[in-house]
């Protein structure tokens, strides 16, 4: 390809979408790559059979875990990345967050809360965050666990979601872990790229995969662009990362390898390090009454015992629980009692620890490595262990009895951490303007940079730290 960009931009989901919308808006000629193709809107992506037991959108590609088994981590190759099937939550990182807790092993941002906020805010916007009254279920459930002493807090948790899809039960019912086929969810495709995609200045070509980036071989340390799976070359003056967690470390490593700086760059040994999912455990709480309530997903659940952690509950409905009953459950006892079950979800924020990590596929390996093992972090393990068995005696306390079940280490909906961002470039991979430490015209703007999670989902940073990185980048090399 002989034409040139100002940018171009690896991946599409939450940081991807979201610069190129910023970058787009102010005047920069954008490329945006993405591996895999525009999701269907023929009802597909809300078939309970098709999406969650036979996974038909979900990669597969193999991985190897730190045992040498071999697994699929649960990602998603589409326009929007995993935008378009999550759960809507968006909440924003409390102030403390921000900073360092040793004890924990969690790692200080260098950055703190008023950098963000106004890109908080801006995200919060575009993705139009609501709040909704809780379901008759769900009110007399925290009622009830709110009033039995344990200590728990609830607060509203914001959706990306529109009002009106309470008047639609199939959506309503399915945008927890679904793609929306009617726009009733907010995510990166919707709220960021529909607003520019006809711009004259913006390009997105799908099912492009990365898979090296084309540097200057007298001064690697400037990216000239990409090369694709099937050969093509993109240039640009910029390049923004956005694959993700998994994969924007491994593409990092590939090319400091490539490039001969591996044993050159302070930050090289940093590359694919650190990386956190979250403790996560899922909880059936089951009643004697069929449940009613549509959406679910409306609060969250704290607790002064657990302050790394949340609970939401699942936006599943009886079928949808019914799932994550075991096998040999016969069937049609596991959807009557899904019909009778409200799922939740129990997070508690991991540490960064070096040794949890990402590793590409190197010569003479067959599958790319996730290290990772939760015993390296044991403060966050024991909170979250607490955090389950405060839960369900709470729950058995109001008169419902639980199940728990640890979600495995595919479940990678909220990978972060590979390249963390940070002052010391010995310790962290890029800086507070989300740079590349060393390297002259890399950025990256996924989840991949979050020092530190939060006790609640990510999706909401990612946005905004892709913005605030947008901005800045417009401000530093505005357009002609």
């Amino acid at each position: 390809m002989n034409e040139h960009y100002d940018i171009l931009i690896v991946g599409s989901g939450a940081g991807g979408s979201a610069a190129a919308y910023s970058l787009t808006r102010a005047g920069h000629r954008v490329l945006l790559l993405e591996k895999g193709g525009e999701l269907p809107r023929d009802g597909s992506t809300l078939d309970v059979d098709k999406v969650i037991r036979q996974g038909i959108f979900k990669s597969k590609e193999p991985w190897l875990d730190r045992n040498g088994h071999v697994f699929e981590p649960e990602e998603y190759f589409n326009l929007g990345g995993k935008t378009k099937w999550y759960g809507a939550a968006l909440i924003r990182f409390e102030r403390h967050e921000f900073e360092a807790e040793p004890a924990y092993q969690y790692l200080p941002w260098p950055i703190g809360y008023d950098d963000m906020e106004p890109y908080y805010e801006q995200a919060e916007s575009l993705l139009t965050v609501q709040h909704f009254a809780l379901e008759p279920d769900l009110r007399t459930l925290v009622g009830k666990l709110t009033r039995n002493g344990a200590g728990w807090d609830s607060r509203p948790l914001g959706l990306a979601l529109d009002p009106t899809i309470v008047d639609d039960p199939t959506e309503a019912a399915h945008f927890d872990a679904f793609a929306s086929v009617k726009n009733l969810k907010s995510d990166g495709e919707h709220a960021m790229l529909e607003h520019v995609r006809r711009a004259p200045n913006l390009t997105i070509l799908t099912g492009r995969p990365v898979s090296h980036f084309i540097f200057d071989t007298q001064r690697p340390e400037r990216l000239l662009g990409a090369r694709v799976a099937d050969g093509s070359e993109f240039r640009a003056d910029t390049v923004l990362l956005a694959a993700g967690a998994l994969h924007s470390p491994r593409l990092l490593q590939t090319y400091l390898r490539d490039s001969g700086l591996a044993d050159k760059l302070p930050c090289a040994d940093a590359v694919g390090r650190h990386f956190k999912r979250h403790l996560l455990s899922a909880v059936l709480a089951f009643t004697a009454t069929p449940k009613t309530d549509l959406l679910r997903k409306t609060v969250l659940l704290l607790n002064q015992r657990t302050p790394h952690s949340s609970i939401q509950p699942l936006g599943f409905d009886g079928e949808l629980l019914s799932t994550l009953i075991p096998g040999f459950v016969p069937r049609g006892l596991a959807r009557a009692l899904g019909r009778r079950a409200y799922g939740f979800f129990l997070q508690t924020e991991d540490g960064s620890d070096p040794a949890n990590r990402v590793v590409a596929k190197t010569d003479g390996a067959e599958y790319p490595l996730l290290d990772y093992d939760s015993a390296r972090m044991p403060a966050a393990l024991e909170e979250h262990r607490r955090l389950v068995r405060t839960f369900n005696r709470s729950l058995m306390k109001i008169g419902i009895p639980a199940a728990a079940k640890g979600i495995p280490l595919a479940g990678t909906a909220h990978a972060c951490g590979t390249l963390v961002a940070g002052n010391d470039p010995r310790h962290s991979v890029v800086d507070a303007d989300g740079k590349v430490h060393g390297l002259e015209n890399l950025y990256v703007v996924d989840g991949s940079v979050l020092p530190r999670s939060s006790r609640g989902n990510p999706s909401l940073t990612i946005y905004a730290w892709a913005l605030r990185v947008a901005d800045r980048l417009a401000i530093r090399s505005p357009s002609a």
